[in-house]
């Protein structure tokens, strides 16, 4: 393990001495709540009496006080590829708790929405606010003081930062995050967005691209393409909230069995009665954080985690920003090429060596901490092995130290770029996101007149009209969180995509979000502060030039916005549940401060 970069070091300092109060208060909150509820027997016999009247098989040992009682949290449902295996993981869990003496109870389950089913719909403006809905679930199901550990069960976009949330508020116990695996490779991802692209222009039918979407996604399991849902997993195990090695193998397979059991296990290691006490909120420190944040930028994930991360370092005390990011993105080389920055999927990532060789280049190069706390014996050193069956037993070993695939995966000395790829962009229409990963780089400058939208279907008209036919920035705006909630936008992208291709000089700039697959297009996105309530974009109109450059790191309007007014914002949309989300809407705080009304009214 190498001495740590002086940048990321820097970073993390910075971070440390940002945080200090908000930290020391959490970690302060956390040790009363364990003094609190050392156990289930604090309850009353009453109380304890509900919590046990079911467990039929484990009731004796619940109420004799035996071993660690276990919450199982569980984001199932089988409409959701990636959380359809869950349906069986809690009769087998509870089996692999009675092995080691402990007991498992099903504590709450938590809802879990597919952005892929509501992409472009009503509900994806739900989405931003499921998370926050994701962590107050996950907070009922831990506040019966039943439990001594917590088994988080949960993949997709919102619903991992979700349970992070809320388990952080019971950060006195320990957590363990259990996966399930992706789905087999089916259609090419390349070949998916093609026939995108191709229905987008008129020139592929319904029919067409209904067959192409269902041999892509075709089976139970985590979708393949490197978004928002497998960024997750990756950064589970950077922050070393996982069994090592546990993100990409595929659901019901033996190692995959193993895996779980082995969680189970060390779940019970770990708490206050096991012989490895390691409670989440000690876990989860700054420096944890910022290897989620490395481990995003090496490998070219998720543009949703410039917002999730924030909101998940708030939950622990501990304050980010987008500026550490850009800081950090400037040092770590992208060493990853999974589809939209490539075209391999996370299966043929993991085959490539994955997360394990992800993680033994990272420390090797000094980019990531290896001296954390993790649920793992070792440290972040476990994480750099990878896990097989020997006979029926689990094992682990050393993860290659050579790419077996050098179109997928990089060392740090020759990286496919030299940067994370994810900018800080920031002039007089505020601050926003640029990835640059899957971004040709003569596209990374891009000066054109806007035009302005404020809803997805009116870009969709302008282009089959051949309104956009020509050097353009599209500027949608009141998308931010307060406004809509901040849907993603990925609907715009196969339209982007054409105009692109026809060789115009194209960009977003936006303060909604775009997916964790969006790609090729340049974009500003998050843009902050939105335009509902005065942000710059609400001023911006039609023929207005606009310069966007990630190597500058610019975002600007090249006209005086001085003397006039903001526009008035579209009314609120009623219908698919939206308006029951109107509080969280209007308490809403920032993007770069996460997006949430939860934390903000919390004072987190």
């Amino acid at each position: 393990m190498s001495k740590l970069h002086p940048v990321v070091e820097r970073v993390t300092a910075r971070i440390i001495d940002r945080s200090k109060d908000r930290r020391q208060r959490y970690l302060d909150l956390m040790d009363r709540e364990a003094e609190r509820f050392p156990n289930r027997n604090a309850l009353s016999c009453s109380n304890l009496a509900h919590g046990f009247a079911a467990a039929l098989e484990d009731k004796g040992a619940i109420k004799s006080g035996r071993g660690a009682n276990l919450a199982i949290v569980t984001a199932y449902n089988d409409m959701l590829s990636a959380h359809q295996p869950y349906g069986r993981y809690p009769e087998a869990m509870k089996m692999y708790a009675r092995e080691v003496g402990a007991t498992m109870q099903v504590a709450g389950g938590v809802p879990a929405m597919c952005d892929g089913v509501t992409q472009g719909q009503d509900g994806m403006e739900l989405s931003l606010f499921s998370r926050d809905t994701i962590a107050l679930s996950a907070a009922v199901a831990m506040s019966h003081a039943m439990f001594d550990g917590m088994a988080l069960l949960g993949i997709c976009d919102k619903i991992v930062p979700g349970l992070v949330i809320g388990a952080l508020r019971f950060g006195h116990l320990p957590a363990i995050f259990v996966p399930s695996g992706p789905m087999p490779s089916g259609l090419a991802n390349k070949d998916k967005q093609k026939v995108r692209q191709l229905y987008a222009e008129g020139k592929a039918t319904r029919a067409d691209l209904l067959e192409s979407e269902s041999a892509s996604y075709h089976s139970p399991g985590t979708c393949t393409f490197y978004g928002t849902a497998n960024s997750n997993q990756m950064m589970m195990e950077l922050m070393g909230l996982h069994v090592p090695g546990a993100s990409f193998v595929p659901p019901n397979t033996p190692l995959r069995s193993a895996l779980t059991r082995k969680a189970v296990h060390r779940l019970a290691e770990i708490g206050r009665e096991g012989s490895d006490y390691r409670p989440m909120g000690r876990v989860v420190d700054e420096r944890a954080i910022v290897n989620a944040c490395v481990g995003l930028l090496a490998t070219g994930g998720s543009t949703n985690h410039a917002i999730h991360l924030p909101a998940m370092a708030r939950a622990a005390g501990i304050v980010l920003d987008w500026q550490d990011l850009d800081e950090l993105s400037a040092v770590v080389p992208l060493i990853a090429r999974v589809y939209p920055n490539g075209a391999a999927d996370v299966n043929h990532f993991h085959a490539a060596g994955g997360m394990g060789y992800v993680i033994r280049q990272l420390l090797d190069a000094g980019l990531a901490h290896g001296d954390i706390l993790t649920v793992a014996e070792g440290g972040m050193a476990a994480y750099a092995d990878e896990p097989f069956l020997d006979g029926e037993a689990l094992a682990f070993r050393p993860a290659p130290a050579v790419s077996g695939d050098p179109a997928v995966l990089a060392p740090v000395s020759e990286p496919f770029q030299p940067d994370g790829g994810m900018r800080l962009v920031q002039g007089n229409l505020g601050r926003a996101t640029f990835k640059t990963s899957a971004v040709d780089q003569v596209r990374w400058t891009v000066e054109a007149p806007a035009r302005v939208f404020d809803n997805q279907d009116a870009v969709l008209a302008a282009f089959k009209a051949g309104e956009l036919d020509r050097d353009v920035v599209v500027v949608m705006r009141f998308q931010g969180p307060r406004a809509n909630g901040m849907p993603e936008l990925h609907k715009l992208t196969p339209p982007l995509g054409v105009l692109q291709d026809k060789g115009f000089k194209v960009a977003l700039v936006t303060d909604g979000r775009m997916s964790g697959a969006s790609g090729k297009v340049p974009a500003a996105i998050h843009v902050t502060p939105e335009a509902l309530g005065g942000g710059a974009l609400s001023k911006v109109q039609d023929g207005d030039v606009i310069r966007l450059c990630a190597n500058s790191g610019a975002l600007e309007v090249l006209a005086d916005l001085s003397a006039r007014a903001p526009a008035q914002p579209p009314a609120e949309q009623m219908g698919m549940g939206r308006e029951l989300f109107a509080m969280l809407r209007r308490h809403a705080d920032g993007a770069e401060q996460g997006g949430s009304a939860m934390l903000a009214e919390a004072g987190l």
